[in-house]
């Protein structure tokens, strides 16, 4: 505010210092003697309404012209125009005020213009001159629209795109919790007459698994709230030996193999490979009939690829459906996808070259 009133008070000096020049250099030609204070007030009266322009545009642009008219009849003053604060707040009711105003600027304008006019290059000055200011505001007014219509579209996008991600990372932490909780249900049920110490740790592991998914729900959702202290840290590519636990506990055998030495990686890169891994084991988990499972990760010069490859039924899922494009529930794999291509990777499923089996490889380069 302070900024912009300061703004104001400079250009209408400026405008001020152009129209007075006159009175300060130049004398009367007749020499009569120096100039009068009533012939100098219109000068100053078409300078001070520049200030208060943004406030009221219009009411500003009626001022000065009137100033500008009175300058023609009030006293013998020097040859010169004085319309730099009328062009100004000609610019200024293009620019912020209602379409009302503008018409009413332009009704009076193009009529003071007419009565004053002394010939037809004049007019085509004055005219060009006068267009070309409310052209200018009108061209600054559109320019400022379209500013503030691209910014509502980013943060409508920003929103959309933090809701997809949301949506995303509840399908994989829901899709993986409950698949797994289901089956280590299913596995204590069928033990708790034989061998009851197994089927109390298997509700050990169901009651684990349900505070992990608790835990990444509540970091999941923190883009939700303003509370970044109490978010907990995302889950990554050292995370993987839980996600390993908890597919053994599921019943599964699984092998964790690394080649290559660890280096750093970018968190959403991370956390990338981590959800990929995880969508991987749910689905072994419900679909895949398998009994074992490897997950690999390869640390290259110029890339980390993770691999998860099981020996079970390969792309056909029990309901004759194609794995490969349906993924389960129809948005695990392009969900996978779409999140590792957000961070400049891509994935390939399908059968294992010796056609057993399923495997899926996710490249972060």
């Amino acid at each position: 505010m302070w900024r912009t009133w300061t703004k104001d008070v400079g250009l209408a000096a400026a405008v001020l210092l152009a129209q007075s020049a006159p009175f300060l250099f130049a004398h009367r030609v007749d020499g009569s003697g120096p100039w009068r204070l009533v012939e100098y007030l219109p000068v100053l009266a078409s300078a001070l309404p520049v200030v208060f322009r943004r406030k009221a545009p219009l009411v500003c642009l009626l001022l000065v012209e009137f100033a500008v008219g009175a300058y023609a009849l009030v006293g013998d003053g020097p040859e010169q125009p004085i319309w730099f604060g009328a062009l100004v707040c000609l610019y200024t009711v293009a620019h912020q005020a209602p379409r009302s105003h503008q018409v009413a600027a332009l009704l009076v304008t193009g009529g003071g213009f007419l009565a004053v006019v002394g010939s037809v290059t004049t007019a085509v000055r004055e005219l060009l001159t006068w267009s070309a200011a409310f052209a200018l505001g009108a061209l600054a007014r559109k320019r400022a629209e379209l500013a503030a219509a691209g910014a509502v579209q980013a943060a409508e996008l920003a929103t959309a795109r933090e809701r997809a991600r949301i949506a995303a990372d509840l399908h994989d932490i829901l899709g993986h919790a409950f698949s797994m909780m289901v089956v280590q249900a299913e596995a204590g049920a069928a033990v708790a007459g034989r061998r009851p110490e197994r089927a109390i740790a298997i509700f050990d592991a169901i009651a684990d698994t349900g505070r992990k998914a608790m835990g990444e729900l509540r970091t999941a959702v923190s883009g939700l709230r303003d509370d970044p202290p109490t978010r907990s840290p995302k889950p990554g590519i050292d995370d993987l030996p839980d996600l390993v636990r908890q597919a053994e506990r599921a019943g599964l055998v699984v092998r964790l193999r690394t080649e290559g030495t660890p280096r750093h990686l970018p968190a959403a890169v991370h956390l990338a490979a981590y959800r990929v891994a995880q969508e991987a084991m749910t689905n072994v988990v419900k679909h895949a009939r398998a009994r074992t499972v490897e997950l690999r990760t390869d640390w290259t010069v110029g890339a980390f690829r993770l691999t998860v490859t099981d020996d079970g039924v390969g792309t056909r899922v029990a309901n004759g459906a194609d794995r490969s494009t349906l993924g389960g529930d129809g948005h695990g794999l392009s969900g996978m996808r779409e999140r590792v291509a957000a961070v400049g990777g891509d994935v390939t499923v399908g059968a294992r070259p010796d056609g057993r089996g399923f495997r899926v490889e996710a490249v972060f380069r």
